[in-house]
């Protein structure tokens, strides 16, 4: 097999789309769209975030929310990924999100987003943002025996090589549990 060298790029699959949402000074919720993130101990996510209105945010509220961007909600999603909080300071709105402030954190919910992650910041150091994973909240709609059923949520996946969006959720294995073996 021979393979083609691209150069040292943040290039991964898959790329959760995360929509990390706050409020800035006024209480006005924002959001942003962030591919660069992952769950890294049992109650911890780790983001890569450069200079936005969330990072401000951040500052002021030290907390937030993590939604999964979802099929249903791919071009909101994308909008508040493309769109800055800095220059249209109503996107949250204009995405055709609305919010409901979090019950443990400071921070807003999205509505439209079943699944979320509400968290309290750890830490904001060299563009990386640590969060301490406080509750975790889902839409009734997406349960099935008690769990987020990944078949009703419909994460979307971030796919750099091609700059577009595709759908989660073929299940191809069970960890521990099919006995799944090399040949």
């Amino acid at each position: 097999m021979s393979k083609v060298n691209l150069g040292a790029k943040p290039l991964m699959y898959p790329q959760p789309v995360l929509i990390i949402a706050t409020y800035d000074e006024n209480g006005v919720p924002n959001a942003m769209n962030a591919a660069w993130g992952i769950t890294t101990d049992y109650k911890e996510i780790t983001i890569s975030l450069a200079d936005h209105k969330t990072t401000d945010n951040l500052k002021v509220h030290k907390a937030f929310t993590v939604s999964m961007g979802t099929k249903d909600q791919v071009t909101a999603c994308d909008y508040v990924g493309l769109v800055s909080g800095k220059k249209v300071p109503d996107k949250f709105a204009r995405a055709g999100f609305h919010a409901t402030k979090s019950s443990f954190v400071d921070a807003p919910c999205i509505d439209e987003l079943p699944l979320t992650l509400e968290c309290k910041v750890k830490s904001y150091q060299d563009d990386i943002l640590v969060g301490e994973i406080v509750n975790v909240s889902a839409d009734e709609s997406i349960i099935t025996d008690g769990k987020v059923d990944i078949y009703k949520l419909q994460p979307i996946s971030f796919d750099p090589f091609s700059m577009s969006y595709y759908g989660v959720g073929e299940k191809v294995g069970h960890a521990y549990k099919d006995g799944m073996k090399l040949k």
